[in-house]
């Protein structure tokens, strides 16, 4: 079956990414949307071409000549990469499978309340990525944003006012952005949720148990 991608990343997050600026979280959820999406790799393929043309007509800088030496003691002294690399997993693309240490079934869930679970994956502290189980026809707290959040789609399907979410479909939400997302379907909703500030829930129990999940 043909994944139909609605909801993209914006050019500023492609460009980041292409640059190395982004934290560790949201480059992770950059990466996990490229690996489905084929407009956005597309795009990235065209912010690097002309990052390699600017290179390319930049003057040359003269470097010392300890500096091959030691780029190649670097390279000799590396650990030898893993050639063990986790079997494909229809729901987590590979950038995440090396987050969660392999599959689906390797996920270490924490209740969340209502039959939701999170996952915090292990990432530098400047945000934070997690991943959300929530039962089909759930309705997540009403919240706003003090940052920016990133929502990436896995399995199933949410709905919010920003519209209809699936597999590969990522919502970019700032700080005016105010929604309800409800798991929509038949099918239990999987995402990737990214921070890079606390959510502003409206409710006094999501505000309670903020502290305790670190949402």
């Amino acid at each position: 079956m043909t994944m139909t991608i609605r909801h993209h990343l914006t050019d500023e997050l492609i460009m980041a990414y292409s640059a190395g600026t982004l934290p560790e979280a949201v480059s992770l959820a950059v990466a996990t949307h490229l690996s489905l999406c084929d407009e956005c790799r597309a795009a990235l393929q065209a912010h690097e071409a002309v990052g390699g043309s600017v290179l390319e007509g930049s003057d040359p800088v003269a470097v010392s000549d300890a500096c091959l030496k030691g780029a190649l003691a670097l390279i000799r002294t590396a650990p030898a990469p893993d050639p063990v690399r986790p079997a494909p997993d229809p729901v987590l693309p590979a950038p995440l499978q090396d987050y969660v240490g392999g599959s689906l079934s390797d996920v270490a869930w924490r209740s969340a309340g209502m039959g939701v679970r999170q996952a915090v994956l292990k990432t530098e502290d400047s945000a934070t990525a997690r991943l959300l189980y929530i039962p089909a026809g759930m309705e997540m707290p009403d919240h706003g944003h003090r940052g920016m959040e990133l929502t990436l789609v896995l399995q199933g399907a949410f709905r919010d006012a920003g519209g209809y979410f699936g597999r590969g479909d990522i919502e970019i939400a700032f700080e005016d952005t105010q929604h309800t997302p409800v798991a929509e379907g038949s099918v239990d909703c999987i995402c990737l949720a990214v921070t890079d500030a606390p959510l502003k829930f409206s409710g006094l129990l999501p505000r309670l148990a903020q502290p305790f999940l670190k949402i």
